[in-house]
């Protein structure tokens, strides 16, 4: 198992492998059960390159996971009617989702299959993240077997982050008051980090002056929240 292992995406290990195909070990949780608030309407159903975010995630995320689990609680209808590709994912409704994005992560991790050996999880407002980092995290998840696996731009951690079945137990004892990274720090010393050349990992699009931004340049803005 690596230690604190950092692997770049350049690394010679992918010369065979990034080109990867959804394999029913790994799931895939979208959070989506937000209120928006900051942004004054459901971050899922802006568009970005012709698609919603919702819908982006699902197509990006169909390459190398499944199933796809998307988390909904504020807005479930109108984000469920506003999609395309509603039919390909499973909803999962946090009854209560102003507990906080803890408890909708574990609202969508009690849906994972048994089959699953590891799950990507992301909230809605990183639609920008490349299907290449998605394929590159994948595949060190089946070949390093670490408990956790965060890609980084330039060292910073960002999302999706992968965990392996054994935390899904840890993060679903977790009280309302905690948050994943109590988990996901349990384990920092055995963590794969694969850096990877895309920034959107990084980039929360959670306000209209970042989404402007994101629209204007048609690539991540040059701010926004690191994880």
């Amino acid at each position: 198992m690596a230690h604190d292992r950092q692997v770049h995406l350049r690394d010679g290990i992918f010369a065979s492998c990034l080109k990867v195909t959804p394999d029913p070990s790994i799931a895939a949780v979208i959070l989506s059960g937000g209120s928006s608030r900051r942004m004054g309407t459901p971050k899922a159903l802006l568009k970005f390159q012709n698609e919603t975010f919702l819908d982006r995630l699902i197509r990006v995320f169909s390459t190398v996971a499944g199933p796809i689990i998307v988390v909904v609680g504020h807005h479930a209808t109108q984000i469920r009617e506003g999609i395309h590709r509603s039919e390909e994912v499973q909803f999962v409704a946090n009854p209560d989702p102003d507990r906080g994005m803890l408890t909708s992560l574990q609202c969508g991790l009690k849906a994972v299959p048994a089959a699953a050996e590891a799950v990507m999880f992301t909230p809605v407002d990183h639609p920008h993240i490349q299907s290449s980092t998605l394929q590159a995290l994948a595949a060190h998840v089946r070949i390093n077997r670490a408990p956790v696996t965060i890609p980084t731009y330039a060292g910073a951690h960002g999302h999706p982050v992968c965990i392996a079945r054994p935390l899904i137990e840890e993060l679903l004892k977790l009280p309302e008051t905690a948050t994943a990274a109590d988990v996901i720090h349990r384990y920092k010393n055995t963590t794969c980090y694969v850096e990877v050349p895309d920034r959107a990992i990084l980039i929360d699009i959670d306000d209209p002056d970042s989404y402007a931004e994101l629209v204007a340049t048609n690539i991540p803005p040059s701010t926004g929240h690191h994880s």
